[in-house]
């Protein structure tokens, strides 16, 4: 299996709520949620995958080639590279139904890990978004990484619980969900959290806690000294408000505020191994990538998230080798050009 055959066949599995586009920026797709697409005008999805094309890469042949190693290490585990598959769920509700919450976090899980990577999972209104996710997670002997809602404090325990059981290496939780309104449909309103709660919530968690849907400096430090493993700079996908800036256009500033008292994820449009160089350039520990891995599992099953995470690290080696980075600590700004 090649990844063009696991498009093509993503394209016949996916119709008509994901049309499989040449490039996944979120134009054909506008507005429609339930769907694949971002809220409103959508300009918050596209914006995030245009403004990666304004940040430009520094080629550099004259070194000393030492190879390229891309491996990184988080949660006490190392890592073929930096990029996590995002975690996604509402298959039904938002794709086709072609592949259901267990079906999905099954492949995503499993495929990740075969190409050295791991996978966040998600959450949502029916408790099985969770639950079902939440077997992956156990049978990979906790190698992933469950994401929950901002719920009320009993609930979020509760489901707190669930992932503690499964024994999962860190836990998420995507504030950025308070603005989706599908859960305030389904008569399950999720909130804000103040500093106080996250850092309840953190110490409850019992193992390395991350804050999902930051945009702002200020937030980041909030969530740095809510004792936060890690952050996750992200406007959900452009999912939850229209008009915001894209995350890679924020991950500068951020970086500049919280420096190394949090590992700094991101997500927003990543589609490429180039795309998570120029995020590491300026800042981000970690990449998060969230609708091709749906692509990939709805075209390729296990296989195929498997084949778009190696394409993802080759790009990546590939643009290292010609940037001359031998190691991932080698990435920084010198070898970028931001033109916004």
């Amino acid at each position: 299996m090649t990844y063009k055959e696991v498009l093509a066949k993503a394209k016949e599995n996916m119709a008509p709520n994901c049309r499989v586009c040449r490039e996944c920026d979120g134009a054909a797709c506008r507005g429609e949620i339930p769907g694949t697409g971002g809220k409103g005008s959508g300009s918050s999805f596209t914006r995030n995958f245009k403004a990666l094309s304004n940040v430009k890469i520094n080629m550099d042949l004259i070194y000393e080639d030492k190879g390229q190693d891309t491996s990184a290490e988080f949660f006490g585990h190392k890592f073929a590279a930096p990029v996590f598959a995002a975690p996604i769920s509402g298959l039904g509700s938002n794709y086709n139904g072609f592949l259901n919450e267990k079906s999905y976090a099954e492949m995503l899980v499993s495929g990740c890990l075969k190409a050295g990577c791991a996978a966040f999972t998600g959450d949502g209104a029916p408790d099985n978004f969770l639950t079902d996710s939440l077997l992956a997670v156990k049978a990979s002997r906790g190698m992933a990484v469950p994401t929950v809602k901002p719920w009320d404090t009993e609930t979020l325990r509760a489901k707190l619980d669930l992932v503690k059981n499964s024994g999962a290496m860190a836990v998420a939780m995507d504030i950025d969900s308070a603005g989706l309104p599908l859960l305030a449909a389904a008569g399950k309103p999720v909130c804000s959290k103040g500093p106080g709660e996250l850092r309840k919530t953190a110490e409850y968690a019992g193992c390395p806690f991350i804050v999902k849907g930051i945009m702002t400096p200020l937030a980041a430090l909030k969530a740095a000294r809510s004792g936060a493993y890690g952050i996750v700079v992200s406007n959900h996908g452009g999912r939850v408000l229209d008009h915001t800036p894209a995350t890679i256009e924020v991950l500068p500033e951020i970086k500049n505020a919280v420096g190394d008292k949090v590992k700094i994820f991101i997500d927003g449009g990543f589609r490429t191994g180039a795309d998570v160089f120029k995020a590491l350039a300026l800042g981000a520990d970690a990449v998060l990538v969230g609708r091709p891995y749906v692509i990939a599992a709805c075209g390729g099953g296990e296989e195929g998230v498997k084949l778009y995470t190696e394409k993802i690290i080759s790009e990546l080696q590939d643009t290292m080798k010609m940037t001359g980075c031998a190691k991932i600590s080698d990435i920084n700004e010198s070898r970028v050009r931001v033109l916004f």
